[in-house]
């Protein structure tokens, strides 16, 4: 059974700093692609940054230069450093992983992540 479980969310006034972790476990082997989605109240749910296994990495451009994804495929775990936090950035995060040779996507359960303005 694959699972995806969050850590590190939480409140924090903006400006301020967090670092989500999600780390995976069961039966999965190699995975593509590793990242973050946010869904905020009302919203659809979007895409934060991803990385695949071969390390090229894409960021919604609302979170470039602030926010920094990486991976551990040892582990295997992904990881989003999040600086100069917005009240914009207040969602649910979820993590996110798909394994190319299953063709499936698996999602964590989501952890809160709320900004103070």
């Amino acid at each position: 059974q694959i699972q995806l479980v969050e850590s590190g969310g939480g409140l924090v006034q903006a400006g301020g700093s967090l670092r989500l972790s999600c780390r995976a476990s069961g039966p999965i082997g190699s995975i593509d692609v590793m990242g973050w989605y946010r869904q905020a109240p009302g919203k659809q749910r979007e895409l934060v940054a991803t990385i695949t296994a071969h390390g090229n990495l894409n960021y919604a451009d609302s979170v470039k230069g602030r926010f920094t994804i990486s991976r551990d495929n040892a582990k295997p775990m992904v990881s989003l450093q999040m600086n100069s936090l917005k009240s914009e950035d207040t969602a649910v995060y979820y993590c996110y992983i798909h394994v190319g040779r299953w063709s499936r996507d698996y999602w964590g359960q989501g952890t809160q992540v709320t900004v103070s303005s």
